[in-house]
């Protein structure tokens, strides 16, 4: 077909998607013309990009199911985004399809201090919830680095963490109730108030599965009373083997910090100069250690966390003396995205979890991998529960230089299934991961999982090409994937 006949077929469909859609929404919240509708066109991973065919901003749960039931007349694929700070292209749009914003979903519903629960909407932020119960002694526990402007529903979609999460868990653990609608346009509720509900637990098979099962309307997130203190321990270490160590030992002492962090030396360098961290920039590697509680509590985990970071090799150990030096001490660990910009022109972040006690043979595969790919890599991790982000570093004016970016990341994620872990702990697989989905899942797990997500999407209209392989794909790539470093990449633009 000539390109002129493809364009005017795009156009014709794209009128009459636009003229069902303004049947059901007033006309300002269905947006076609490219200069309101390329704002989408990715997500935090700008690599991927894709100008949405329409983009609609319903107001409530009765617009959203009419656009879902004209979508699904009219079989136009849907892609849900939230804030659009995710970073797996999981929001990423398709050419013929529509994608739908739920950011005007903004309310908190209701606070209840008794239940220590709040019902929001999905557009809310993830830090206006701890400060809306802070006058009640409460806060939401799971804050990821972009949690000052990263919603709800985006949280629940890719399973966030942040730097919290090993003591007080993942977006999993702290959501009780998600109501959302499906493909059908019906209601499903899933979990309750109860610290358990009954049938299958299909609230954890929702969280984290990159809205391709549904589209979230409402959420019951638990909340939690703010700790009286807390403190942290910055320690340095003089190579980046005993600091991956250090992690190990610390939870094999059967102390399970509030947060526990690592950067290595690149990533301290970057970060100190954006944000004046107070970090020890000679330093190899450096942890970031949290103990909150009771005044006693926090006392007594400090100094059992002290000895056995000092027994680790630790080269110097700083406390934090108040709530002031604390929160800067963090603050350059929440800024590690960010102050990248300062030292490089594009970055390339991973996200991969492996078992604790590798993380010291992790990094020195990543050390080797640099000189492979000639990139930089600056390594910053949730350190306490195993989940790696890696920040490689390049510019993609360069020519292949993000091709190499692509293999080198890729590589990375191979490097943690070879240890036992898995190719994302966070961020999700989105249409970044999708290939690595073929190194760690069979022919069989894969077919299991778009069991799964035909069982609640037969037309497989919701975000479809994200997150689930094809079968044909993974074949297709293991004929492709002759020798690590030899990849197939998705076909969709770049830059």
């Amino acid at each position: 077909m000539a390109q002129s006949s493809i364009e005017e077929s795009y156009k014709a469909r794209q009128s009459d998607v636009v003229s069902a859609l303004r049947n059901v929404l007033p006309l300002h919240c269905v947006l076609f013309q490219e200069e309101d509708t390329r704002p989408y066109e990715c997500d935090g991973l700008a690599a991927y990009r894709q100008i949405p065919m329409v983009v609609v901003l319903p107001d409530n749960e009765e617009q959203l199911i009419a656009v879902i039931n004209v979508c699904r007349s009219m079989q136009v694929p849907i892609v849900p985004r939230g804030a659009g700070t995710g970073l797996s292209g999981g929001a990423m749009p398709i050419a013929d399809g529509v994608v739908i914003s739920t950011a005007k979903f903004n309310k908190i519903i209701k606070i209840d201090a008794f239940s220590r629960t709040a019902v929001v909407q999905p557009g809310v932020r993830n830090l206006t919830i701890s400060d809306a119960v802070a006058d009640i002694g409460l806060y939401y526990a799971p804050d990821p680095s972009s949690q000052i402007a990263c919603t709800i529903g985006g949280n629940v979609a890719e399973n966030s963490g942040g730097v919290h999460c090993l003591k007080y868990g993942l977006t999993v653990h702290n959501i009780f109730r998600v109501r959302a609608v499906t493909i059908e346009g019906e209601i499903l509720e899933l979990g309750g108030e109860a610290l358990d509900a009954p049938g299958l637990d299909l609230l954890a098979v929702f969280i984290g599965s990159e809205g391709m099962l549904g589209i979230v309307t409402e959420v019951t997130v638990k909340l939690i009373p703010k700790p009286p203190t807390a403190r942290v321990i910055m320690a340095s270490f003089d190579h980046v083997v005993k600091g991956g160590n250090a992690v190990a030992n610390v939870i094999a002492a059967g102390i399970i910090p509030a947060g526990l962090e690592m950067m290595d030396k690149t990533s301290s360098r970057m970060v100190e100069p954006f944000v004046n961290a107070g970090y020890d920039t000679e330093a190899e590697a450096i942890l970031l250690c949290e103990s909150d509680g009771t005044y006693e509590e926090v006392e007594e985990e400090i100094g059992r966390m002290s000895s056995v970071l000092e027994r680790a090799g630790a080269t110097a150990i700083t406390v934090s003396q108040n709530e002031t030096e604390r929160l800067r001490f963090w603050s350059g660990r929440k800024n590690a995205f960010p102050a990248a910009g300062r030292i490089s022109p594009d970055y390339y972040c991973m996200d991969g979890t492996i078992p604790r006690k590798r993380l010291a043979e992790v990094l020195l595969g990543i050390a080797q991998m640099e000189v492979k790919y000639g990139l930089r890599c600056a390594n910053v991790f949730h350190a306490g529960d195993g989940n790696l982000h890696p920040l490689i570093l390049f510019d993609a004016n360069k020519e292949g230089e993000f091709h190499r970016a692509e293999a080198f990341g890729a590589e990375i994620l191979e490097l943690c299934v070879e240890v036992g872990g898995t190719i994302t702990g966070e961020h999700g697989v989105g249409i970044e991961k999708i290939n690595s989905m073929c190194v760690q899942f069979s022919m069989d797990e894969i077919e299991a999982f778009t069991a799964v997500k035909r069982a609640f999407d037969t037309a497989f209209l919701l975000n479809p090409d994200k997150a689930i392989p094809t079968l044909h794909r993974c074949a297709e790539y293991g004929r492709m994937h002759v020798k690590k470093g030899m990849l197939k990449f998705p076909d969709i633009p770049r830059f």
